[in-house]
């Protein structure tokens, strides 16, 4: 159990690593950034909007079924409103407000979506060392353009480059403690992992539907918003592509 809990904590460090993809926006002049910003927004969208199709709900349905995974979308979708609505909306639309609801909304969601992507990786590696290192290379395939966006959407609701890369990467390290529960608990909640990708698929589609694509509307510039879709397609276009990486 000790050589299976060290493998597990192991690949779940080096998953979240991958949250650091966005160290190279160092390099990029904020001016530059700010140019291009709105094509991270459009990405991230579509990048949210197929990992809930094309990866949370598949394997969500392949678990539970159709019927429960539907009802936990709803619920994922009406909790993430709730939240938004209660906690922060009010707070940034009657006082000052520096940074917009959807980049906590953002973390919450990713924070969930690494807890559980840590439980499957221990999971593995319980079934064996091949199966392990398997799962990890497909999280990670789909963790790069996940975490493109999730950097995107940080930085275009208002935190400074540092701020973000700080709340990603800690935001990753869910999949750490996933890894712990996973390996000394996964008989007693793996029936719970394919709840939580319907419950989190939700949370995706509510921030990308209500928080980011109203963002791409407010552009003005028409070319601005054409490149912002085709990023918003590209986005989704990924996260088939790993998909069909995984499957393979």
């Amino acid at each position: 159990m000790a050589s299976v809990l060290v493998m597990s904590i192991t690949a779940t460090i080096i998953v979240s690593l991958i949250s650091l993809i966005g160290v190279f926006s160092l390099a990029i002049k904020d001016k530059l950034l700010n140019k291009i910003i709105l094509l991270l927004v459009g990405f991230a969208a579509g990048a949210l909007i197929g990992g809930a199709f094309l990866h949370l709900i598949p394997e969500a349905v392949e678990g539970a079924g159709i019927l429960p995974v539907g009802i936990l979308i709803i619920t994922g979708f009406a909790s993430f409103f709730i939240i938004e609505r209660f906690l922060f909306w009010r707070h940034c639309h009657e006082g000052k407000c520096d940074v917009h609801t959807f980049t906590y909304m953002s973390i919450i969601g990713d924070s969930v979506h690494n807890l559980i992507d840590g439980m499957a990786i221990a999971g593995s590696f319980i079934l064996g060392i091949p199966t392990g290192i398997a799962a990890t290379a497909a999280i990670i395939a789909h963790e790069i353009p996940q975490e493109m966006g999730d950097f995107g959407i940080l930085i275009y609701g208002g935190f400074s480059k540092f701020k973000a890369l700080a709340f990603n990467f800690f935001s990753a390290l869910t999949a750490v403690v996933g890894a712990v529960i996973g390996v000394y608990l996964f008989s007693a909640v793996s029936w719970v992992i394919p709840l939580l990708l319907a419950f989190t698929a939700g949370g995706f589609i509510y921030v990308a539907s209500s928080d980011l694509i109203p963002e791409l509307h407010k552009e003005a510039d028409m070319d601005k918003v054409i490149y912002s879709f085709i990023f918003f397609i590209a986005g989704i276009a990924f996260m088939y592509m790993f998909r069909m990486i995984f499957e393979a």
